[in-house]
């Protein structure tokens, strides 16, 4: 598979390794195997019980602890990857939240703190993210986010990260329009469902995995990797008239009625 495309040459920065299943992990592993240069980040000290066991994985790869609602941490992260890497190629922000309270109920009953929260880290840490970034981006550099089907459609038991996720999604575009004429590209990864440490807390998950499984065109399983080749691709050379789109990996769950 990594003969398809080589990232050699490549190098950047993958934030939001929570485990081994996270988006981020598989981003910063397909990556890293396929010659880019990498810092990934995780977000505290708690979660690095979870993610330095994964060194023996990323051989080569720089893992950095950053939280992405502190400002002092991600220009702390820009001073690492300026001196590490230099001018980058490729940005993966793959980072959502929202306290389980708001999470679990309906959107109505949502609390201001709640939502504040949810948008802060799902969204604004991205604008917030290329905006620390932005003079260290090389030419043709690509930033992806990850989103969700639930940004543009009413999904049982997603709540409050519908909107905050059509945030992301419109933001997507607005960044695309302003890192233009930089020849900056700028996309989003909608993912269906996959069992990673985020998507866990979203009550009744098992099921929706498994209505997307079933309503899907290909009905197959939907891996970590399948979104990671997907990444690959926006941060390659291959995609370089892509910008402010939304590709949708979730075996065509999205086109049915």
């Amino acid at each position: 598979m990594h003969s398809m495309m080589d990232l050699s040459g490549k190098q950047g920065v993958v934030v939001g390794i929570a485990n081994e299943h996270s988006l981020a992990y598989a981003c910063a592993k397909l990556f890293n195997d396929s010659g880019a240069k990498v810092i990934a980040t995780y977000a505290n000290e708690s979660a690095a019980r979870f993610v330095l066991p994964l060194q023996s994985t990323l051989e080569g790869v720089s893992l950095v602890c950053c939280d992405l609602s502190d400002e002092s941490s991600i220009s702390r992260l820009l001073a690492i990857a300026e001196s590490h890497l230099g001018p980058i190629d490729f940005i993966v922000h793959s980072i959502a939240f929202a306290p389980m309270a708001d999470l679990h109920g309906r959107l109505i009953d949502c609390s201001q703190a709640g939502f504040q929260e949810a948008i802060e880290v799902s969204c604004f840490s991205l604008v917030r993210l290329v905006s620390k970034f932005e003079n260290i981006l090389n030419a043709q550099a690509s930033v992806v986010t990850m989103s969700y089907l639930g940004s543009q459609r009413a999904i049982q038991n997603y709540n409050v990260m519908g909107p905050i996720k059509s945030a992301l999604d419109s933001s997507v575009r607005y960044l695309a329009m302003e890192l233009g004429d930089k020849g900056c590209r700028v996309n989003a990864i909608s993912a269906g469902p996959i069992k990673t440490r985020a998507a866990s807390g979203l009550k009744n998950f098992e099921q929706l995995i498994e209505k997307s499984h079933a309503g899907s065109p290909l009905q197959r399983d939907l891996s970590s990797e399948d979104v990671a080749k997907t990444a690959m691709y926006l941060v390659s050379d291959l995609s370089q008239a892509v910008t402010g789109s939304t590709i949708y990996v979730d075996n065509g769950y999205h086109v049915m009625g």
